[in-house]
């Protein structure tokens, strides 16, 4: 006769139900939303990622041109010969940039690029459908970094004439490469 004084909670009230509700989404969106958005986020362009990080993007269905003006502040993309040049909408990490080149008696040469949109162009990196790239020397404050044109990750490098012995070389690797067949 006494079990009548028992008071016996079957369930949860629904202030108890906000609350657990509330904890998780603040957890959520504290926790899970910020490693969503790191990992969705590319890296910035810089002379060192700057071949690999266009060319995994998928930002071209075959051939495509980047070029970047304004001391290389701007870059701007041509998604295939025919389209326009669309502005790059992520980070960019290249100012200061000097491009160079080797013209055909092997002497470094300083690129100077054209104009695009009434600035200087001081970058321009043609991306091709056999996965080639514009083989290129750059430097900046950081360093100097060879990009080779096929197989192979950009090299950074001590010196501009180290950069050019790199680049003899793989232009020396690839001529040979048929020589086994």
């Amino acid at each position: 006769m006494y079990f009548s004084s028992i008071n016996v909670r079957s369930a949860f009230s629904l202030l108890e139900l906000l609350i657990v509700i509330m904890i998780v989404s603040i957890v959520y969106f504290l926790g899970f939303n910020g490693v969503e958005k790191s990992e969705n986020r590319p890296k910035a362009l810089t002379p060192l990622n700057l071949k690999s990080t266009i060319q995994n993007s998928k930002l071209f269905t075959g051939e495509g041109t980047l070029i970047c003006i304004n001391q290389c502040k701007n870059c701007y993309l041509r998604k295939d010969p025919t389209s326009s040049f669309e502005k790059y909408k992520n980070k960019i990490d290249l100012k200061g940039i000097k491009v160079y080149t080797l013209d055909s008696e092997d002497t470094l040469l300083k690129l100077e690029g054209e104009r695009f949109q009434d600035n200087k162009i001081c970058l321009e990196m043609n991306f091709y459908k056999n996965s080639s790239t514009t083989q290129l020397i750059l430097e900046d404050k950081k360093g100097v970094y060879f990009l080779p044109a096929f197989f192979g990750k950009t090299e950074k490098v001590d010196s501009l004439e180290e950069a050019k012995v790199l680049w003899l070389k793989y232009n020396r690797n690839i001529a040979h490469s048929g020589d086994f067949y």
